[in-house]
């Protein structure tokens, strides 16, 4: 299993390797183009050297902050992003001993649970959570029972409605397709 959604190797293999990065990546997606929330974990990693829930948990919340503005930024609003950047991080310590992937893998959980447990982390509503979902299981291994319905519309098989369906420059294409139909239905009415 390998992760293509950015683009760039570099972030795209942080993305595969680390969950805490796929999570982040997740997180920043929000006013920003899909390809630049998914890299920011590469560029988090970069400035301040690790890119783990402890790490950032305990990075001074200034120092954090400058590495989301460091030109390319991280994000188009570097301050509320940094901020639940670490709230998330604090979660991930408090709550699952610091494991990402304990959130979609601990007790073998289904996907309802898995949405439950995503839905307790901070920045993850409902439509974000069942976009992770889907991602998780479309690309990412997880095969708890449910996970496609727990994740609905977004787990559907053969979809081009979110990041969970991004696999190649084509897909990506589809997928932004999608999304302004979508916004463009949503003015409509």
């Amino acid at each position: 299993m390998a992760l293509h959604i950015t683009g760039d190797a570099v972030a795209d293999e942080l993305l595969t390797t680390n969950p805490f990065a796929l999570l982040t990546g997740m997180l920043l997606d929000q006013q920003v183009t899909m390809e630049t929330a998914f890299a920011g974990p590469a560029k988090i990693d970069e400035r301040l050297g690790e890119l783990t829930p402890a790490g950032i948990a305990g990075t001074d919340p200034e120092k954090l902050l400058a590495a989301f503005k460091e030109s390319p930024a991280v994000h188009r609003f570097p301050g509320s992003m940094a901020e639940r950047l670490q709230a998330l991080a604090q979660k991930l310590v408090e709550d699952w001993d610091g494991d990402a992937a304990a959130v979609w893998t601990r007790g073998e959980p289904d996907g309802a649970e898995v949405y439950k447990r995503l839905r307790t982390l901070p920045g993850f509503g409902e439509q974000k959570a069942k976009i992770f979902l889907a991602l998780l299981g479309k690309q990412y291994g997880f095969d708890g029972a449910g996970w496609r319905e727990a994740s609905a519309p977004y787990g559907a098989d053969g979809s081009s409605m979110s990041v969970a369906d991004i696999v190649d420059a084509e897909s990506l294409a589809r997928v932004r397709e999608a999304k302004k139909a979508a916004k463009a239905a949503a003015k409509a009415t």
